[in-house]
């Protein structure tokens, strides 16, 4: 067993893999700046929660067999300084990953949107079929203990992100784990500070083609135009299939599989073709279509994903991570489509870089064009720490196409129009990757 060192342990797959690593038996030790929940209380209850936040090269043993480095952590990093002065092995997350996964067939799901519910869905008609295999994804799973999984079986399935793999290593992460099976779900611009142009953006994802093997299977979303593009340039070599959204209805609020009748408790069509994504690489593995499908009425979703907060006296809250522009356009369709006589209220928060710079923002336009009542709250203090230039009220209503828009840079003021004004709607979305000024939403809730 290896003695590991994880710099950025309190990231959400970091602090996942260090915990998996432990469980087998390896002696893990861990450092972070900050470390939140859940990831502190995890940590804690394995022994493995670092004495203290900081930094402290001084307590880096030259009997480490090696140390995985987050993407969290800079390249000035003094405990990262220390390794690469003393010698020791530095293997970024996903190149760690790879080599944990390296003789084992390896399906990897990437994509804009869209990545980490057909990762998910595939996770769970594996679980409830009972069969072995690894995993990697990006939230937490019903069922699951862990985001991370490395054991002895034949089989893993990982989320593949198309952001860098670490300070020392900028390559997207997704090349590292030469899958013999891919998703690409759709192609639509995100990342800006990495990709400061779309066609940048696109070459991340042909570089992941020309990385596979001949006539290694890629299986793409047929009604992205870009995506189509794209995959043309490589199926003379790669074994390239095409899927869109399952035939389904909507039987009143309920979403139904056509073929077999089967009930879903998630919906949109986006999540609709997430599915048809996950069926495709299951024909491959000789895997029941009715089957997969029945397991798939139990499956509620991943975490912060169409995840109800609440749903009494006539008012239904949920919070889902939409966030990019073709995420909240996705997520919007899925609500309208589902609630159509329901009065919808939108809270949005702009959080990553992307949403936060003028360049990018227009991408934004008419993404909360079938809401009722739209909110976008940004944090003025994110603005600074990513040192960007200073956004306005009028740039967001500009960018969105709506004139109409509340734009609240106040958690507080956030918080008291939500209670203020909104009793007479029926649906309230939060949509969003960060954390809304720290507001805990589970609390307001209960004020409705």
């Amino acid at each position: 067993m290896s003695k590991i060192h994880f710099i950025a342990i309190g990231g959400a797959v970091m602090h996942n893999m260090a915990l998996a690593l432990h469980k087998t038996g390896h002696q893990i030790s861990g450092s972070d700046d900050q470390i939140y929940e859940p990831a502190r209380s995890r940590l804690k209850q394995a022994g493995i929660l670092p004495e203290e936040e900081g930094w402290f090269p001084e307590k880096i043993s030259s009997e480490l067999d090696f140390v995985i480095l987050g993407m969290h952590a800079k390249k000035d990093n003094p405990e990262l300084l220390h390794c690469i002065e003393s010698g020791i092995k530095v293997y970024s997350f996903p190149e760690f990953v790879a080599l944990q996964f390296k003789s084992k067939l390896k399906i990897v799901i990437a994509g804009s949107h869209g990545k980490t519910t057909t990762t998910s869905i595939l996770m769970h008609i594996y679980k409830n079929l009972n069969y072995k295999f690894d995993y990697l994804v990006g939230a937490q799973l019903e069922g699951f203990e862990n985001m991370v999984a490395f054991t002895d079986s034949p089989i893993t399935v990982i989320e593949g992100d198309e952001y860098l793999s670490s300070a020392l290593d900028l390559r997207p992460k997704f090349l590292h784990y030469k899958a013999q099976i891919v998703v690409i779900t759709g192609i639509a611009w995100d990342h800006y500070n990495v990709f400061p142009s779309f066609e940048k953006y696109v070459q991340a994802f042909d570089d992941l083609l020309i990385s596979l093997d001949d006539h290694s299977k890629v299986i793409y979303f047929d009604e992205d135009n870009q995506l189509r593009k794209l995959i043309n340039k490589h199926q003379s070599r790669l074994n390239c299939v095409p899927y869109k959204a399952i035939d389904y209805f909507v039987d009143g609020e309920n979403y139904c599989d056509k073929q077999s009748g089967v009930t879903f408790k998630i919906f949109g069509k986006h999540n609709m073709e997430n599915i048809s994504a996950a069926l495709k690489v299951l024909e491959g593995n000789n895997v029941d279509r009715d089957k997969a499908i029945k397991a798939l009425s139990t499956f509620t979703g991943a975490a912060k994903r169409q995840e109800a907060l609440r749903n009494s006296a006539g008012k239904k809250i949920y919070r889902d991570f939409a966030h990019a522009p073709s995420k909240l356009k996705a997520t919007m369709q899925a609500f309208r489509e589902k609630f159509r006589e329901s009065k919808i209220a939108v809270f949005v928060e702009l959080h990553t870089y992307s949403s936060l710079n003028k360049d990018f923002l227009p991408e934004y336009k008419d993404s909360l064009i079938l809401a009722d009542k739209a909110i976008v709250y940004y944090d003025q203090k994110a603005i600074d720490l990513k040192n960007l230039a200073r956004i306005e009220t009028q740039d967001i209503c500009l960018a969105f196409n709506d004139n109409n828009l509340i734009v609240i840079n106040s958690n507080l003021d956030l918080e008291a129009r939500l209670l203020k004004e909104f009793s007479s709607y029926d649906i309230i979305l939060f949509l969003g990757s960060g954390n809304f000024g720290g507001i805990e939403l589970n609390e307001i809730c209960k004020k409705f």
